[in-house]
């Protein structure tokens, strides 16, 4: 198996950038969605995207966008894959990735089985996807909320190429979820941090080092 691939999601900080980076994260997501604790603004993600060139892929998270704002995003961030993380139907994925000649990742919640049945058109349209915990109904936020759905319901699925993995990691639980999982790559956000969207360096590090099995 190949080693395990990370991405540190939701940053906003030189520093926390930083650990993530020299920590060896393998993507870092930059939050756009004012919804969010995590949310910078297109200027804020141009410095930080610009920061972390050549030394990570940079991915920009957006929340059912209109081609307006995709159109801002890209130019603000340049990003090596753009993260859809809202109601997007797969021609909305697919209508975005031709309009941008971007990569899109498409995350989809799961609750249950039944969720389940969604990551073949998504996996049609998208080049990988992201499966998170589905938000508690009313939730504020369709991700970061810090929950985990059953890994065990991904047992005998045969799942996409680059599927990664999401929803209440932390550097004590994503060994056993990888495990669990048989995914080979993992997001993270409001495990490694001490508060909603402030995120511990220590934390980052730790959470890179257990993914990869060398804690």
């Amino acid at each position: 198996m190949s080693a395990v691939r990370v991405k540190i999601c939701g940053l906003s900080t030189e520093e926390t950038l930083a650990a993530a980076l020299e920590a060896g994260a393998d993507w870092i997501g930059l939050v756009h969605f004012p919804r969010s604790p995590r949310h910078v603004a297109l200027e804020r993600a141009r410095a930080l995207s610009a920061a972390a060139r050549g030394r990570a892929e940079r991915v920009v998270l957006l929340v059912d966008p209109d081609d307006a704002l995709v159109a801002a995003a890209v130019e603000a961030t340049d990003p090596d894959l753009i993260q859809l993380h809202g109601r997007e139907s797969p021609e909305r994925v697919a209508a975005i990735r031709a309009r941008t000649g971007r990569p899109v990742m498409k995350a989809v919640g799961v609750a249950g089985y039944e969720d389940l049945r969604l990551l073949a058109p998504y996996a049609a349209a998208a080049d990988r996807l992201l499966l998170d915990a589905k938000a508690p109904p009313g939730a504020a936020l369709p991700g970061g909320n810090g929950i985990a759905f059953d890994w065990d319901l991904l047992t005998g699925v045969r799942l996409p190429a680059g599927t990664m993995l999401s929803g209440g990691l932390t550097p004590e639980t994503v060994a056993e979820a990888l495990r669990r999982s048989g995914v080979a790559a993992v997001d993270v956000s409001s495990g490694v941090e001490t508060s909603p969207g402030r995120k511990d360096p220590d934390r980052i590090r730790a959470f890179v080092m257990a993914a990869r099995g060398t804690a």
